[in-house]
């Protein structure tokens, strides 16, 4: 058993609450929900309950806020997840609002990769879009996938570099310093070394 030992009203949104648990946040509540469970400071109560509780009364709301957070734009798995843990919905809510977006196909981290690796092909290389859709959660079977399909990226490269060096002197030392800004933007060292090539005389260190 635990002890309630706090209920505030969230500055944010006055109609829920936050629970606290032996003095640690635990939730967030509906006030309806506090109020029709008879919910108050000092009651004890197993966690397993009081998520009962929240995944009753809330997870049709999770879910409205789940799909609002994807309406404007594709969100990973984990972007999804992190948006209702900081909103206070418990591991049980926010898995049950997942699994129905990922029935409904309202989630897809692969289709996700693929468009995020697409529209920053441009202007990023693959090591860093990786890391980027790595931290985003996606897996690494998706992210590979995702890779592969936007095949050799030396003219995006090339791009990068001339917009780089643009009103610069293309000597060598700009040249240099052009190749470490294509690795700074994750492409890879082959694919940078041939792009800077193309525009300047480029010599390894």
């Amino acid at each position: 058993m635990k002890v309630i030992t706090d209920i505030k009203a969230q500055v944010k949104n006055p109609t829920r609450c936050s629970i606290y648990l032996d003095n640690v946040f635990y939730c967030g509540l509906e006030l309806e929900t506090v109020m029709r469970h008879r919910l108050k400071v000092g009651d004890q109560i197993e966690p397993e309950k009081l998520d009962e509780i929240q995944f009753d009364s809330e997870r049709v709301r999770a879910l409205d806020k789940a799909l609002s957070f994807v309406t404007n734009s594709k969100k990973t798995q984990k972007q999804v997840r992190e948006h209702l843990y900081k909103r206070g919905y418990t591991e049980q809510t926010v898995e049950s609002v997942i699994q129905k977006m990922n029935d409904y196909r309202f989630l897809d981290d692969g289709d996700y990769a693929e468009s995020y690796a697409k529209s920053y092909s441009k202007t990023k290389g693959k090591r860093l879009i990786a890391m980027e859709l790595k931290i985003k959660g996606v897996s690494e079977e998706s992210i590979q996938k995702a890779l592969e399909d936007l095949g050799d990226q030396t003219e995006n490269a090339v791009s990068v570099a001339e917009k780089y060096l643009k009103n610069k002197p293309k000597d060598k030392q700009n040249i240099q310093k052009c190749y470490k800004y294509l690795l700074s933007k994750g492409f890879e060292y082959d694919v940078a070394k041939s792009a800077v090539g193309r525009i300047g005389e480029y010599e390894d260190d």
